[in-house]
């Protein structure tokens, strides 16, 4: 997902505005609950739920409707689902998605699971919430190609959609409640039982075996620095960086935003959590596989004068990049893809 810099309709800037200010600083926390559809595990934080958007099953039930509804785009030919697969982790299995009349992204799709963590949204990190992200794909001449406004009243005419609005958030359907209820069902999208979780966070010795063990050694190793830009339960410390890919990127990344000659060609540091299954790799998907993902950081990547000084030949043997690929694959949390909830 992704922003192009154009003059917006007046009503939709002013929207914005108001999404904005209403959706920053205060939060509040959900309490665990039974009955609750959002399963947080104890070695996690609580999800920060926005002031004006915490919990509720009317509100998560309102936001997974509107998130596989297809009338979310102009045409009617897509929605969030169509990129977002669940069973790729809510992901894309292509470089770069289609969208309104079959056009192609700019930007490969990135998952959503532990979305709700992100101190900022798309790959230059140009939206600071959830809520507002929603407006990004709706916007944008490539994917929805439409007007929060024209949606809400094309909505409108569902009796469901209606009636859950007034449930879920005591108002009529808007572009209020549609941002909020999106965002309210994306921040369930937890995920934190993989094998690596149960080894580690667990206790489950057993859950991997020598080659996965001597990959997470290596991966958590100074030779490798992994860990200095992915770190963390979601395996990423956000921070934007150049990672060497190409000499000179056709993307100008993060200064897209910023303007600023020391964003140029820098991204945000994806996830690696289920990274097994969400090929192809890169801003741009242009990594197939994760040997291929392998190989470029062990070969130190191509010049570029904004490469970050940590990526360097590191001389790995077949056996050790094996390893570290093994490690990788239990990352994936096979109870996620397949939680019916989200279906």
């Amino acid at each position: 997902m992704f922003i192009r810099k154009r003059i917006l309709k007046t009503s939709l800037s002013s929207l914005f505005l108001v999404l904005l200010f209403t959706t920053c600083h205060v939060v509040t926390r959900l309490f665990r609950s039974e009955k609750s559809t959002v399963v947080v595990p104890e070695y996690f934080p609580e999800i920060p739920y926005p002031a004006d958007n915490t919990y509720s099953a009317d509100r998560w039930k309102l936001g997974k409707l509107l998130f596989h509804d297809v009338n979310l785009s102009r045409d009617k030919s897509i929605s969030c689902s169509s990129c977002h697969k669940q069973e790729f982790a809510f992901s894309d299995t292509v470089a770069l998605s289609t969208g309104f009349e079959n056009r192609p992204g700019t930007r490969n799709a990135p998952t959503l699971g532990n979305v709700a963590y992100h101190p900022y949204y798309i790959r230059d990190g140009g939206v600071a919430t959830l809520e507002m992200q929603i407006l990004v794909p709706v916007q944008e001449h490539n994917e929805f190609n439409f007007n929060i406004l024209e949606i809400a009243e094309r909505l409108q005419k569902n009796k469901l959609y209606t009636d859950l609005s007034k449930k879920a958030y005591n108002r009529e359907l808007d572009y209020y409640v549609i941002t909020r209820a999106l965002a309210n069902f994306e921040r369930s999208m937890i995920t934190s039982n993989s094998r690596y979780d149960r080894y580690f966070y667990q206790g489950k010795k057993y859950a991997l075996n020598e080659s996965e063990i001597r990959g997470m050694n290596l991966f958590f190793s100074e030779k490798l620095a992994c860990t200095k830009c992915h770190v963390g339960i979601n395996f990423t410390n956000y921070s934007f960086e150049n990672n060497g890919i190409y000499e000179k990127y056709k993307d100008i990344g993060r200064k897209r935003l910023t303007q600023k000659e020391e964003d140029l060609e820098k991204f945000k540091v994806p996830t690696l959590r289920n990274i097994a299954l969400t090929a192809p790799y890169m801003h741009d998907g242009s990594f197939s596989n994760l040997e291929k993902v392998i190989e470029h950081y062990n070969s130190g990547g191509k010049t570029n004068p904004r490469k970050n000084n940590l990526i360097k030949p590191l001389d790995l043997s077949a056996q050790e990049k094996a390893d570290l690929i093994h490690f990788l694959k239990t990352l994936t949390d096979e109870e996620f893809i397949r939680d019916k909830k989200f279906k």
